[in-house]
């Protein structure tokens, strides 16, 4: 048998809330953290909205000094893990137990990088900071956040785009169940960006006010930031030190369409899905909810939503299935892990939040995407989708700990 991963700890910073449950209640309550954007000159561009954290200030959760020193996905990521380590009853930290740190991302400090280009367009070579240099790297943020908290374990980022998130905690979780570490801090991060906002506006992706996953008139996505953090556990160490438990890491499964750069395939999401289910050893039948890649974008939801189809068939129909980026926009690197903690905390609490901004349904997205109105719904087993540019697909397994065998 191979070693039980639970859940214990969750860090949430987003544009609905910080901490997981001010995100969960604004979640729940289909609370949009969609509005005018502060970080860049929107003029140009055919949207002005995005999910932007305003209510972040990092001297809640690290002094001045660290603060300057860092870009600002090390800080999301950085006061992510402290609300996760809190919320674990780890307040003290993991220096005295095998730990380790799996982060994912898109774009990394890219704020750095923009900052760069900046000064170096002004200035020259004169203008830039080596300080700023040492920022960007994508392995930073995983090695800020192990540094801070005094972590001597593996430290990993993998840097899978859209999909990251999953494929850090599915990662982390492996290195628990190998043996290498007890204690694993995993999640997604990712700061709001001009090249991401500018990427997406370039290939006509963004909606021009509001994020509709699978309603009939969507008109793209919505760019957002922040992070989310799980800490994970062998089960045995949680039990013994009478850890809250959330839910199960079941499994994980990962595929790549080979097809093209930024068109989903649905053979790639259809194995995806199917990958994971069989990690897991879990039958379609039993899975009672999914949290959706779901980005509002007309052949992302299409396509996500015809895969899910061919893997459940008939069962589609009874099976809910949303997306938070309706309320959060599409934060990236850190959009699976938000929606992993949507996904635990669905099992936990047997909730499921809604994809609001529905008008109409799409014959082309026939499913039940948990329209407007948050559910009650017995959730034992959920699954979480995340697909990224270039092909790269992750999905998640959640269960409830105690129905687990």
């Amino acid at each position: 048998m191979k070693p039980r991963v639970v859940i214990t700890g969750l860090g949430v910073i987003s544009s609905v809330g910080l901490g997981w449950a001010a995100f969960w209640n604004s979640v729940l309550a289909g609370r949009s953290g969609i509005k005018k954007i502060r970080y860049l000159d929107t003029s140009e561009f055919p949207t002005a909205y995005g999910g932007e954290v305003t209510e972040f200030e990092p001297l809640d959760f690290m002094d001045g000094r660290a603060a300057k020193r860092l870009g600002r996905g090390s800080q999301f990521a950085i006061a992510a893990t402290r609300l996760a380590l809190a919320d674990a009853g780890l307040k003290t930290g993991v220096q005295h137990l095998r730990a380790g740190v799996c982060l994912g991302t898109t774009m990394a400090d890219i704020q750095a990088l923009e900052s760069l280009d900046e000064a170096w367009l002004r200035d020259g070579d004169r203008g830039i900071k080596p300080a700023l240099v040492t920022r960007y790297p994508s392995c930073m943020m995983s090695v800020m956040v192990a540094s801070h908290f005094g972590i001597a374990g593996p430290v990993i980022m993998i840097p899978t785009a859209c999909a990251a998130g999953n494929y850090a905690i599915g990662y982390g979780a492996d290195l628990i169940r190998l043996g290498k570490v007890d204690v694993v801090i995993a999640g997604g991060v990712d700061p709001f960006s001009r090249i991401a906002f500018t990427g997406f506006s370039r290939i006509f992706a963004l909606a021009p006010e509001k994020c509709q996953p699978f309603d009939k008139h969507r008109k793209g996505t919505l760019i957002g930031e922040g992070a989310g953090v799980m800490i994970l556990e062998r089960l045995e160490t949680a039990q013994k030190r009478g850890a809250r438990l959330y839910a199960e890491i079941l499994g994980c499964g990962y595929s790549c369409d080979g097809h093209h750069m930024t068109i989903p395939d649905g053979r790639g999401i259809v194995r995806v899905m199917q990958n994971a289910m069989a990690d897991a050893k879990v039958e379609p039948r039993q899975v009672d909810y999914i949290s959706a890649h779901g980005t509002g974008t007309l052949a992302n939801d299409r396509t996500e939503a015809a895969a899910i189809r061919t893997v459940f068939g008939e069962m589609t129909d009874q099976l809910p299935v949303s997306s938070v980026k309706s309320m959060i926009g599409h934060t990236m690197g850190a959009a699976s892990a938000l929606e992993a903690i949507v996904c635990a905390l669905a099992v936990k609490y047997d909730r499921l939040p809604p994809t609001i901004n529905h008008e109409a349904d799409d014959p082309e997205c026939p499913i039940d995407c948990v329209p407007n109105v948050a559910r009650d719904h017995m959730t034992r087993i959920a699954l979480n989708n995340s697909f990224a540019f270039g092909g790269n697909n992750a999905c998640l397994v959640l269960g409830d700990v105690a129905t687990s065998n």
